[in-house]
């Protein structure tokens, strides 16, 4: 019975190996041609080690800081802290390999008219040569430049740049045949870097100078042009401006104008005089006041007159208390206190007189400063009004200036920015290299070792990719969709004695098959079955003759059938007789028993295919075949024909139809799973039942299997694989 897999109930699942396992296979059935490989590129390495030239490596080693020491305080065109270091020291390693370095190298050493140089590098130079014309006549400038091109080549292709990994330091390797050359270009190649790296900084600073000059011309005459514009607009609305200051980003601010400032005094003084008319009106007023004592306080002879008043008044007081009024005495009394009140309100009308014309005279001057003032006023407004636009020319002024003197001094400071120490310094400067740096023979020894490996593996990889043949038993099932009936191992000794000893490998391996095979039917091992192949030689007829033996042991008679009437072999490797046979029956001779030959075998009998007819598939397309089939089977407990393989014959589907099933035999490592695939179509087109497939000539170690369960793969021997299983052809 079968599973719903399609193997056959009773048959052990393979194990699918692992991949490196299956590589590792595949590299022991290519042993010899990897091995061939291996020995072939370690001889071709040693030999080109030895041929090749000797090569000098010169290393000089130097230190490139990140930040350059100025010798000035003033900052240069670019900031050294502007990128990251990583940025930084890839730029220099760029630079370290810049053809424009090896163009220095090469004109500062002349490497284009040294031919030792030339010659250090197994190079002809351009020009030179057996087929150059020109002989010894002088080198033209176009040859020349070739010549350099080439030189500039070949730095680039021999110059290592090898930085330390974590530090500052760099290594620059030359590679020559001459150890003069590597130790002079090695030195020369970090001097001319440095020397590089200098000339570009000054560079860089001539242009930036050119350029600032050309600006600075321009900035100069915008200034001028904005002075002169602010000059004159002042002069046109009459702005006479006395003092200035600056603010803090630089901006002009005007303090004081000549109208502010004239403005500003006038009104001190209208404020004067303001004071003055207030004043002279206090006293006015106080001494037009009935009784003031302003007057006094201020008029020395108002108060003698007072005073003189009041001592005359006191004494005509007295005379009135001794005399009468008209008494002359004190009618004299009287009239003194009389005129002395005459004299003091002359005095007073006097000093009110004078207080009077002040305060005209300061009413009037405060009224001319305040009329003086009004009009300085309307002059301050109408400055005003102007100084927007004159602000405007300011500030153009002031931008000019700003931008002009930074610019100036940019340009003074740019002279001396690039003056300091150079950031890159030698560390190592190239010794003379005393031993070559290659070939190094045991290097190279191990680099054609992985060449070898790398050319065997691809060998390996494309021959298996290449080759469609089965080589392991789970491949039968899942490349060409048929059950496994057993896998028979390839043996070195004669099969037919192996068949004979139960014992034996390929006892047990056909044991195994005929198990597989009473599972294959309800009713167990097949009672009539034909064997084919897709081509011939792949153990057909040994196969059918080894389940012939094993079914005669253990089920009952057996007869087989040489129906391959094309090329019969059976008969000659059994050592029977192919006189009459199968063909003769096919033809309409009835004595089919006559047909029959011993074997010797226990339960096994032979019919032979019988002589070559014109059209042996004529014969099987005929009813003779079936009726011959169950004769056969009548008579014996199993029939087993040994049909031609398929190729492009229809003899073995004309067979198939007339047994119960078919076993399809397949050699290992040989039958394109194409070919089996195609010839199993055709049998399944045909409505043939296929029990199964039978791998033969298998080598279990070879494809890392072992040999075990009943028969086990394993047991035999790895000897010179035979073209038939046991060494019986079929």
């Amino acid at each position: 019975m079968f599973s719903q897999d399609g193997t056959a109930a009773g048959t052990h699942q393979f194990w699918s190996a692992p991949t490196i396992l299956e590589y590792w296979n595949a590299l022991k059935r290519h042993a010899w041609l990897a091995s061939a490989i291996l020995a072939v590129t370690l001889v071709v390495g040693v030999i080109l080690t030895l041929l090749m030239t000797p090569q000098y490596t010169a290393t000089s080693r130097i230190e490139i800081a990140r930040e350059q020491a100025n010798v000035t305080n003033v900052e240069g065109l670019k900031r050294e802290d502007s990128t990251p270091n990583q940025e930084f020291y890839l730029t220099q390693y760029s630079l370290l390999n810049a053809r424009s370095l090896a163009e220095r190298v090469e004109r500062r050493l002349r490497l284009s008219s040294n031919k030792d140089f030339f010659a250090a590098h197994g190079v002809t130079p351009e020009g030179e040569g057996f087929l150059s014309s020109e002989g010894s006549a002088p080198v033209s400038v176009e040859r020349m430049r070739g010549r350099q091109r080439q030189a500039v080549d070949l730095l680039l292709k021999n110059v290592a740049i090898s930085p330390l990994r974590g530090s500052a330091l760099i290594d620059i390797s030359y590679t020559s045949a001459s150890p003069n050359i590597s130790q002079s270009v090695a030195r020369t190649w970090v001097g001319e870097f440095a020397q590089q790296s200098m000339d570009r900084r000054f560079a860089s600073t001539s242009d930036a100078r050119i350029y600032l000059e050309t600006r600075l011309q321009g900035l100069r005459e915008r200034l001028e042009q904005s002075e002169r514009d602010l000059v004159n607009y002042a002069a046109r609305q009459g702005i006479v401006r006395l003092s200035e200051s600056k603010s803090g980003e630089g901006r002009t601010q005007t303090t004081q104008t000549l109208a502010s400032s004239n403005l500003e005094q006038l009104n001190r003084v209208l404020i004067e005089a303001t004071a003055e008319r207030t004043a002279a009106e206090a006293k006015l007023r106080a001494a037009r006041s009935p009784g003031s004592t302003e007057l006094a306080l201020q008029n020395q002879s108002l108060n003698l007159l007072r005073q003189k008043r009041a001592e005359a008044q006191a004494k005509y007081q007295d005379l009135l208390v001794h005399f009468e009024p008209e008494y002359p005495e004190a009618k004299a009394g009287r009239e003194q206190v009389a005129a002395l009140d005459r004299a003091i309100s002359a005095e007073e009308r006097r000093v009110r007189d004078a207080y009077l014309s002040e305060f005209d005279a300061a009413s009037q001057r405060e009224q001319d400063l305040r009329q003086r003032v009004n009009g300085l006023l309307d002059k301050f407004d109408t400055e005003s009004r102007s100084n927007i636009q004159y602000n405007i020319y300011q500030r153009e002024v002031d931008t000019n200036r700003q931008l002009y003197d930074s610019l100036l001094q940019r340009y003074k400071e740019i002279g001396v920015a690039g003056v300091g120490t150079n950031n890159i310094s030698v560390v190592d400067s190239a010794p003379m290299p005393e031993k070559p740096s290659s070939p190094k023979l045991l290097i190279n020894v191990i680099m054609a070792l992985l060449a070898g490996l790398v050319l065997a593996a691809i060998a390996v990889i494309v021959l298996e990719n290449l080759d469609e043949s089965l080589r392991e038993p789970g491949q039968v099932s899942t490349k060409l969709d048929v059950p496994l009936l057993g896998a028979i191992p390839v043996v070195d000794d004669d099969a037919l004695e192996k068949l004979d000893d139960p014992k034996s490998i390929l006892s047990e391996a056909y044991m195994t098959v005929r198990t597989n095979l009473s599972f294959s039917t309800d009713h167990g091992v097949p009672k009539t079955m034909a064997l084919t192949s897709t081509s011939p030689a792949e153990g057909k007829s040994t196969s059918a003759y080894s389940l012939a033996l094993v079914l005669g042991r253990t089920s009952g008679s057996v007869v087989l059938v040489d129906v391959d009437m094309r090329r019969p072999i059976l008969a000659s490797r059994l050592g029977l007789q192919n006189l009459r046979g199968v063909s003769n029956f096919l033809a309409g001779d009835d004595s089919w028993e006559q047909l029959i030959q011993d074997t010797g075998k226990s339960n096994v009998h032979f019919i032979a295919a019988g002589p070559t007819p014109p059209s042996a598939s004529e014969l099987l397309s005929g009813e003779r075949l079936a009726l011959f089939v169950q004769k056969l089977a009548s008579r014996y407990d199993h029939v087993i024909l040994d049909s031609p393989p398929m190729l492009g014959l229809s003899d073995a589907p004309l067979i198939a139809n007339v047994v119960e099933g078919v076993v399809y035999v397949i050699e290992a490592d040989r039958t394109a799973v194409r070919a089996s695939q195609s010839a199993i179509q055709r049998l399944r087109d045909s409505r043939a039942h296929l029990l199964g497939a039978l791998l033969t000539k298998y080598r279990a170690k070879q494809s890392g299997y072992g040999y075990g369960y009943g028969y086990g793969y394993g047991y035999g021997r790895d000897g010179a694989e035979d073209d038939s299983v046991g060494g019986v052809r079929n």
